[in-house]
């Protein structure tokens, strides 16, 4: 049941910063914390690909700042990050023989932290009468409870 959870949790990450779940869970898989080596998954835990998403990770944080960047519930936004969830999930659950059902789940909490997230920033910004505040807190959320998910999953 836990890696159901952590599937959904990682997904909700991927909600938040379509990014930083993947960078996570292949940081995660390179260090040999999340054993990926004999699924379609492999690739996660290959030499460059924690680097290559952790410079889209950084693009994806500088981004979000910007006023011209669409809201993440537009279709190619929310698309992403559903995509971005169950992979993510999928990687949670592999290594228990449930990779579809942790795909599943993380593409569930995907939309959960895709809408959830949204209402959030929204009241966050509007209590602190800015949204910068509210998005680096946004950010600060999904990058620790991403090593947060990501170690438990070890």
């Amino acid at each position: 049941m836990t890696v159901y959870l952590l599937a959904l949790l990682i997904g909700v990450v991927a909600g938040l910063r379509a990014m930083t779940a993947p960078a996570a869970v292949s940081w995660g898989a390179y260090l040999g914390w999340l054993p990926l080596q004999h699924t379609p998954l492999a690739f996660l835990g290959f030499a460059v690909t924690p680097y290559i998403l952790s410079v889209l990770t950084i693009g994806e944080l500088i981004t979000d700042q910007l006023p011209t960047t669409p809201s993440r519930t537009v279709p190619i936004q929310f698309g992403a990050r559903l995509v971005s969830g169950g992979l993510c999930g999928a990687a949670a659950g592999a290594p228990h023989n449930a990779m579809i059902a942790g795909l599943i789940a993380g593409a569930i909490g995907a939309a959960i932290g895709t809408f959830g997230g949204a209402r959030a920033r929204g009241w966050l910004a509007a209590a602190m009468g800015r949204d910068l505040p509210a998005a680096i807190i946004e950010d600060i959320v999904a990058i620790g409870a991403a090593a947060l998910i990501v170690a438990t999953l070890a």
